[in-house]
């Protein structure tokens, strides 16, 4: 995993004040720190799913660090995958990955998928309806280091935010 890429990326997003997340750079750069010399000392810490954030998939249920996520449950035409997480904590997870994306031409069901790589920080919280002790993750930011998918007849910008409702994540 590009760690160094991943990190600057979530410092970037972190800054942006249009997120609102009331965190500071120096907070993100001490949880990566942290995140970094857990990874180097090869310590694995198993929780109690209830302790854990989850990010609701499109049959709603509650997953932890999945490999991959529908966005647009609707019609499957866009999706992550290929997750590989560096941090995934209360209020706050990332992780790089490729978002495949129908380009819907000539229409979806004749379409192509088209992978891009993306950064991706799931952020925000809420209880998990009926189950109050579990976190959600509420939003998600995608940032494109390279090649962006289209949305209408134009590019993506390079960062883009999403909400991840309950059930239809």
């Amino acid at each position: 995993m590009k760690r160094g890429r991943l990190t600057a990326a979530v410092v970037a997003a972190i800054s942006v004040p249009a997120l609102g997340l009331g965190l500071g750079t120096g907070a993100l750069t001490s949880a990566a720190q942290a995140s970094s010399r857990t990874s180097s000392a090869g310590a694995v810490f198993v929780r109690h799913f209830s302790e854990q954030p989850v990010v609701v998939d499109c049959q709603g249920q509650p997953q932890v660090r999945p490999g991959k996520l529908t966005l647009s449950c609707a019609d499957g035409n866009d999706y992550l995958t290929g997750l590989s997480w560096a941090s995934w904590t209360a209020g706050l997870a990332s992780a790089t990955g490729v978002q495949e994306v129908n380009d819907c031409l000539p229409y979806c069901a004749a379409g192509h998928f088209h992978g891009y790589p993306v950064d991706v920080i799931f952020w925000g919280g809420t209880s998990l309806p009926g189950r109050p002790g579990i976190q959600r993750y509420t939003s998600v930011t995608l940032l494109y280091p390279g090649a962006r998918p289209n949305i209408g007849a134009r590019q993506a910008p390079a960062t883009v935010t999403l909400p991840l409702l309950a059930g239809s994540s």
